[in-house]
Parts: structure tokens; sequence; C-alpha cells
């Protein structure tokens, strides 16, 4: 890594981008929150929810994020077992070919 010079790590763009957006989405709601003329009482109330609304929303992202992987598990766990599948296949009929060559 060069000194002044960003440089993701490959592979996680999309973790690093959702990581900043976050940042910046709480950044901004605490900076309008701050600016806007209401009172201590008002201003913790709105803070509080503003809070458990990004809360949610993160628990809904991690929900769907998880049932992606699951679904993604699934799939090549699938595809592994397509491919053992084939290959037992291949060995069956290549069998009395290897036999042959063998004995020749």
């Amino acid at each position: 890594m060069r000194f002044g010079r960003y440089e993701s790590s490959e592979g996680n763009n999309v973790g690093t981008a959702i990581t900043f957006l976050l940042i910046g989405l709480g950044a901004g709601a605490l900076a309008a929150l701050a600016l806007a003329p209401k009172s201590g009482k008002q201003f913790r109330r709105d803070l509080k929810r503003g809070f458990e609304d990004a809360k949610d929303t993160l628990e809904d992202w991690s929900e769907e994020a998880k049932d992606r992987v699951r679904d993604a598990k699934e799939r090549v766990r699938d595809v592994a077992d397509r491919g053992a599948d084939l290959a037992d296949n291949l060995r069956e009929k290549v069998e009395p070919l290897r036999r042959v060559v063998n004995r020749g």
C-alpha cells in the first residue's frame, strides 16, 4: 500500500460500500436532527426513533443476506452432488474400457 492512496482489498467492495453508506446516513441523520429547531425532549425522541428505524432496517438486511447465503449454499451443494453423480456414472462407463486396455 502506498502512502496517501486508498487501495481496497479485492472482493470486499460491496461490504465497504455498504459500511460507508451506513456511516454517511447516520452522520446525515444526526446532523439533520441536531440542526433542526426542536426542544431537547423532541430531539431525543426523534433520535431514538431514528436509531430504532435504522436498527430494524439493518436487521431486515441481515435476514435477507442470511437467506441469500443459505440459498447459494444449497445451490452449490446441489451442483456438487450432480458433479459427483456425473463422475460416478463416467467411472462406471469407462471401467470396461480400462479393463480392456490393461489386458492388452
